[in-house]
C-alpha cells in the first residue's frame, strides 16, 4: 500500500511539472529561443564558415547615364554594398512589385552613405534620362544612391545575359514588349557579387525580388555585407 503511494506521489509531482514547464518549452521553440546541439558548449556571436555569404565572383564591369545625365560605373559603388536590377519603366507585369521591394530596402537603408541600389532599364529607347528620373520621382525615390541607368540596347542586353546571367530579352507577344529575371544580384564594398546558400548548401546566386521571403533575406544579408 505504502509502495502505491510512492507512485501515485511520483506521479504526481511529473504531472505538476508537465503543466508547469511544459508550456514555456513550447513557448521558448516557437520564439527560436532554444540552444541547439553544438551550441551548448560556446555560443558564438559571429557566423561560422557554413553560414557566411558566398563569394559567386567580382560583378561585370558597366559604365551607363543616370537619370541625371551623369556617367556611372563600378567605381562609383566602390567601398559600398548595393543592389542590382534589370527593369523597364511600362513594365506592365513584375516591374511594379520589383519597383516595391525595392522601396523597402531604402526604406531600410536609408541614410546609410554605404548602402546604393541600380536600376538598369533594358528599353533604354524609351528609358531616356528625362524618363527614369520621372520615374523615379513617381515611386517617392529619395536616396541619392538609387542611380536608374539606361545606355545602347545591346551593351545593356550583354551585360545581363553574359554579364549577370539575369535573363532580358524582346518579345513582342508578352505584354510591354520585353521580358526579364525578378531577381536582384547583392554586390559587396569590394565589388563581389555575394549569395547565401539554400538548404542544401547551394549558392543561391540571385534573391527573389517578387517574393517577401527573398526581399527579407536580402535585408538579412545587406546587414552582414555592411558590417564587413
Amino acid at each position: 500500500m505504502l509502495k502505491n503511494k510512492s507512485y501515485i506521489g511520483i506521479a504526481f509531482i511529473v504531472l505538476i511539472f508537465g503543466i508547469y514547464a511544459v508550456p514555456k518549452i513550447v513557448s521558448r521553440i516557437q520564439n527560436g529561443e532554444v540552444i541547439k546541439g553544438n551550441r551548448l558548449d560556446k555560443v558564438s556571436s559571429g557566423m561560422s564558415s557554413e553560414e557566411s555569404l558566398v563569394k559567386i565572383g567580382p560583378a561585370p564591369k558597366f559604365e551607363l547615364t543616370n537619370q541625371d545625365n551623369k556617367k556611372i560605373n563600378n567605381a562609383t559603388y566602390k567601398g559600398k554594398v548595393y543592389v542590382l536590377e534589370f527593369f523597364f519603366t511600362t513594365c506592365p507585369s513584375i516591374c511594379p512589385k520589383m519597383n516595391q521591394s525595392m522601396l523597402v530596402l531604402e526604406k531600410k537603408f536609408f541614410g546609410n552613405p554605404n548602402f546604393g541600389i541600380v536600376s538598369i532599364t533594358i528599353d533604354p529607347k524609351h528609358d531616356t534620362p528625362e524618363v527614369l528620373k520621372s520615374h523615379a520621382e513617381l515611386l517617392g525615390v529619395k536616396s541619392s544612391n538609387w542611380n536608374f541607368l539606361t545606355g545602347e540596347r545591346q551593351t545593356i542586353f550583354d551585360l545581363a545575359n553574359k554579364g549577370f546571367n539575369l535573363y532580358a530579352g524582346e518579345n513582342s507577344k508578352v505584354s510591354g514588349g520585353f521580358e526579364h529575371s525578378g531577381m536582384f544580384a547583392l554586390i559587396d564594398k569590394n565589388g563581389d557579387i555575394r549569395c547565401r546558400k539554400d538548404e542544401f548548401g547551394n549558392p543561391i546566386l540571385y534573391y527573389d525580388g517578387l517574393e517577401k521571403a527573398g526581399v527579407r533575406d536580402i535585408q538579412q544579408d545587406i546587414s552582414i555585407l555592411l558590417a564587413e
